[in-house]
């Protein structure tokens, strides 16, 4: 991991910590109590039950450690008034902008942990989120992407989600 600081809206703060206490409080307790079930039914080498369980176990043991270590690592950014984004594309904002064929879209500047393209939150590491963090309405921004070059309008910045 680099050492580059990590953000996060406290959204995706929250659900990363709910996720951990789901897996903590419900999910690991159920496999456990499954596997002891199926430990105590024998022998343990031709259990199905039992290895799938305790590979679940591991499964769920890993990623409570991913999780401590990552929001430990992270550095949450609580939203400003929209007066104080001062028209800048700020991380955490929501931004519509409109393409070459005045086709409007809308994505939510988040980290790396909340990235959900169906929602429209886009990672701050982006090549779109970068081209547009620090600009204003009505700056028009080229973006590189993978898929080639395309120009951008910037129609509205905010922290409420746009309607629709």
């Amino acid at each position: 991991m680099s050492a580059q600081k990590r953000y996060i809206t406290p959204e995706g703060f929250a659900a990363l910590q709910a996720e951990l206490e789901t897996l903590w409080r419900v999910e690991r307790p159920k496999v456990v109590n499954e596997v002891s079930e199926a430990a105590a039914l024998g022998d343990r080498s031709e259990n199905a039950e039992y290895i799938y369980g305790k590979k679940r176990l591991r499964e769920i043991d890993r990623r409570m450690r991913f999780l401590s270590k990552r929001l430990e690592a992270l550095t949450v950014v609580p939203p400003r008034a929209d007066a104080e984004l001062g028209g800048r594309v700020r991380f955490g904002a929501w931004v519509s902008v409109e393409d070459e064929e005045g086709e409007e879209k809308a994505w939510r500047i988040v980290g790396a942990d909340e990235l959900d393209l169906a929602r429209g939150f886009i990672s701050v590491e982006s090549p779109v989120a970068r081209a547009l963090m620090g600009k204003a309405v009505g700056d028009e921004v080229l973006v590189r992407r993978p898929k080639g070059e395309v120009e951008l309008c910037i129609t509205r910045g905010s922290y409420e989600a746009p309607e629709g």
